[in-house]
């Protein structure tokens, strides 16, 4: 599954103050609440603080990838921001992240939940990708960005 099929304009945010790693997550639970209603809020900061226990989601490079399973997560979901203002998100790298992308999947999709992770990685390792995020300015720049194809020696 692509990114293009887990984000939609209104889950594509740019220069979102983010101010923590954990208020960054509540900021991400809250979003998708009030887009996906059936999604309980407590529950998926609960879920997202609890994986980020087990080790950062930072992938280095000033991006993060939390994620967690869901129950009434019914289909993968995604959300984007830019942040306007980097973060320390506890990465190995020990850069501050500025780009996060949220994973939402249902409570059962073990495989999916991988692969998808897998996909979004492999586009967040692209430093053009990177790139092209980070010079976007309004949330409509940023969701078309996300969403181009990558050039084929990256994907």
């Amino acid at each position: 599954m692509g990114i293009e099929n887990l984000i939609s304009p209104s889950r594509a945010l740019c220069n979102v103050h983010g101010i923590s790693k954990k208020r960054t997550l509540e900021l991400v639970a809250n979003q998708l609440h009030e887009q996906l209603p059936a999604f309980n809020a407590k529950e998926l900061f609960a879920n997202l603080v609890s994986r980020e226990k087990l080790g950062t989601t930072a992938l280095g490079e000033g991006v993060a990838l939390p994620h967690c399973r869901l129950s009434g997560c019914e289909q993968p979901v995604g959300l984007l921001l830019k942040l306007a203002t980097p973060i320390d998100f506890d990465a190995a790298d020990q850069q501050p992240v500025d780009l996060v992308f949220a994973l939402i999947v249902p409570k059962d999709a073990h495989e999916e939940h991988l692969l998808i992770l897998q996909d979004i990685a492999t586009r967040f390792n692209s430093p053009e990708f990177r790139q092209n995020l980070r010079q976007t300015a309004t949330t409509d720049e940023l969701f078309t960005e996300a969403v181009k194809p990558l050039p084929p020696e990256t994907s």
